[in-house]
C-alpha cells in the first residue's frame, strides 16, 4: 500500500525558513517522481517543486517561479524520504503543503500526481 505521510508544517516570521519532509512507504521514492504541491485557503492547488525518478532524467528537479532560489528540494533513498527545503518564507507562501507522487516518474502537472499525502500546514506571520 502507497503511502506518504509529510510533517514539518507550522507557523513561522517572514524570512524564516522550514524543512517539510514527506515519509514514503509501500514503494522506493527513486522509482516515482515525487512533487510537493501547495494549496492556499481560496486557491487552487498549485506545484511547488517536483524531482523525477532515477529512470528519467536521473533524479532532475524542477521549481515554480515563486520557489526558484528559495526553495531546494532533495531525496533520501536509504531512508526513502523527500524534503522540501524552504528558505525567505513570504506570507503569501502560507498554504498546506502535500507531498504526492507520479508513477510515470515524470514531473508532469498537478493532475497527473496519483498519490498524495495528508498535508502540513505552513503558515508565514508578516
Amino acid at each position: 500500500q502507497i503511502q506518504l505521510v509529510e510533517s514539518g508544517g507550522g507557523l513561522v516570521q517572514s524570512g524564516g525558513s522550514l524543512r517539510l519532509s514527506c515519509a514514503a512507504s509501500g514503494f522506493g521514492v527513486v522509482f516515482h517522481s515525487i512533487g510537493w504541491v501547495r494549496q492556499a485557503p481560496g486557491k487552487e492547488r498549485e506545484g511547488v517543486s517536483c524531482i523525477s525518478s532515477n529512470a528519467n532524467s536521473d533524479g532532475s528537479t524542477t521549481y515554480s517561479d515563486f520557489a526558484k532560489g528559495r526553495f531546494t528540494i532533495s531525496r533520501d533513498s536509504a531512508s526513502n524520504m523527500v524534503y522540501l527545503q524552504m528558505n525567505n518564507l513570504k506570507s503569501e507562501d502560507t498554504a498546506v503543503y502535500y507531498c504526492a507522487a507520479d508513477g510515470s516518474g515524470l514531473c508532469q502537472t498537478v493532475g497527473d500526481y496519483g498519490y498524495w499525502g495528508q498535508g502540513t500546514q505552513v503558515t508565514v506571520s508578516s
